[in-house]
């Protein structure tokens, strides 16, 4: 039951526009989800500091979930 419980309280995410002319501090926060390359694809545990990365980010990433 906890595996269950555990992918339910996932979100994946995917790196959808490139990082030239963004800020850094950006830059970082999309490091920081794992994210390196155009189109990748990070499955993170939903928590309220990984979703405040992707609002930071929010233009750059698609939440897929």
């Amino acid at each position: 039951m906890a595996k269950n419980k555990e992918t339910a309280a996932t979100v994946r995410v995917r790196l959808v526009k490139g990082l030239r002319g963004v800020q850094g501090r950006h830059r970082l926060s999309v490091k920081a989800l794992g994210l390196n390359k155009l189109n990748d694809v990070r499955e993170l545990k939903d928590s309220p500091q990984v979703r405040g990365l992707i609002n930071t980010v929010y233009y750059l990433v698609r939440v897929e979930e």
